[in-house]
């Protein structure tokens, strides 16, 4: 009953939505129905009453419909209210009618029961149809016309129950597709973060073995440095002490953490010892590419020097997966690799010509425009303080730029879930 008093007891608004390619063309079908019907109920009505009272129950009908475009629940109350006014006025005018009802009057309601039916719930849309019958029943049992037919009131259950029932069909479908739609729109958008979380447990993992190396170093430098000093004072040695006993501390918590990371991910236990790559390894990973079929050259300007751990890793896990994002989606193509050494960044520039045949995705697999992988180049140069972006080239082929500071920064901005 709630959902009754909710759809049915309402003046809110609940327009019609526009039709597709036909746009506002069956709106304006309603209206150029409704003015015939009018006339004809005028037309039918002509005798029961004074014409002044037709015209403002015949005007009530034909409007009902209109008005059931943009508030379904008032419309349809107002149709009810002026089919028991022309039934009134046909009873009390004696004329020689077959129905209490007229027929336009009955077309003008059933369009009524439509537009509603596709707007409000199955149980209401059910108890308007009631409730038309009742009326229904009302009329012809207990004021029935002179020259009352009862083979016509099968055809009226007909009408009626026949557009409550369209109604009630489509706007189930249309419910169930905006459903599937929001549901489509949450997985996708569940599958990207969960995508990159597991990006952000991946690179956590490879960067534990460069943050790792320097806190060792760190503790063995401290616990080594006060041998190199001949009679060092008291305050040094408890200096160095602490920091080494600090370095140890973050050590030990450092690993626990990276431990229930890789406890949850069964292929970190085959990389645990594994050496994290380097751009040294860079030309291994073109020849392997060359080998999958692919035509890759690579370039590399400036002073080629040592970087920082954690940007030889992210740099070249950037090329490795724009790569493979060109093995996968532009089969066959040319793919240059460039590498910038700067004075305080390194620029790297992966772009693929188009391929020579278009290929079909298979379910599942991510295209370059929208890929996790990408997520994690993003994530990678965003965790450098660098920057990145990804787009189609004018050929149609597909370039990964990204530019990674050479130097420790920090992010301008942290990520939302870390107040630091």
């Amino acid at each position: 009953m709630r959902a009754v008093r909710e759809d049915l007891w309402t003046v809110a608004r609940a327009p019609l939505p526009r039709t597709g390619w036909l746009g506002w063309l069956p709106h304006v079908h309603v209206v150029l129905l409704a003015v015939l019907l009018l006339m004809l109920n005028m037309n039918d009505l002509s005798g029961s009453a004074p014409v002044p009272l037709v015209g403002v129950v015949a005007a009530l009908q034909a409007a009902a419909p209109v008005l059931a475009l943009f508030r379904p629940a008032p419309a349809y109350w107002l149709s009810t209210f002026a089919l028991f006014l022309a039934a009134h006025l046909r009873w009390n005018g004696g004329s020689d009618a077959h129905w209490p009802w007229t027929a336009g009057a009955i077309a003008l309601h059933t369009l009524v029961l439509l537009f509603l039916s596709l707007r409000v719930r199955p149980f209401a849309s059910v108890t308007a149809l009631g409730t038309a019958m009742l009326l229904a029943l009302y009329h012809t049992i207990l004021m029935p016309p002179p020259a009352y037919n009862g083979v016509l009131t099968p055809w009226v259950v007909i009408c009626f129950s026949g557009a409550v029932a369209v109604g009630s069909s489509r706007r189930t479908r249309r419910v169930a597709q905006e459903r599937l739609v929001e549901q489509q729109v949450l997985t996708a958008t569940e599958r990207a973060r969960r995508t990159l979380l597991e990006e952000r447990n991946r690179i956590a993992r490879e960067l534990h073995d460069v943050v790792a190396h320097h806190m060792s170093v760190i503790s063995i430098q401290a616990q080594v440095a006060p041998r190199l000093i001949e009679d060092p004072p008291d305050a040094l040695k408890e200096n160095l002490a602490g920091i080494r006993e600090n370095a140890v501390e973050a050590l030990t918590e450092l690993r626990r953490v990276l431990g229930v990371l890789r406890a949850e991910d069964a292929e970190a236990d085959g990389v645990r010892h594994a050496p994290q790559p380097t751009l040294a390894r860079l030309d291994e990973l073109v020849d392997n590419v060359r080998g999958a079929g692919l035509t890759v050259t690579a370039e590399t300007t400036g002073r080629r020097r040592a970087l920082p751990p954690g940007v030889e890793v992210s740099a070249f896990r950037i090329v490795q997966e724009a790569l493979s994002n060109a093995m996968r989606h532009a089969d066959g193509a040319t793919v240059r690799v460039e590498l910038r050494y700067r004075l305080e960044t390194l620029a790297l520039r992966v772009t693929n010509t188009p391929p020579p045949a278009p290929r079909a995705q298979s379910p599942g697999t991510h295209t370059p425009h929208a890929g996790h992988g990408l997520l994690g180049m993003r994530e990678r140069a965003a965790m450098l303080g660098g920057e990145l972006a990804a787009g189609g080239t004018p050929d149609g082929g597909w370039e990964v730029t990204a530019i990674l500071p050479t130097a420790p920064t920090i992010p301008t901005t942290a990520p939302a879930e870390d107040p630091v």
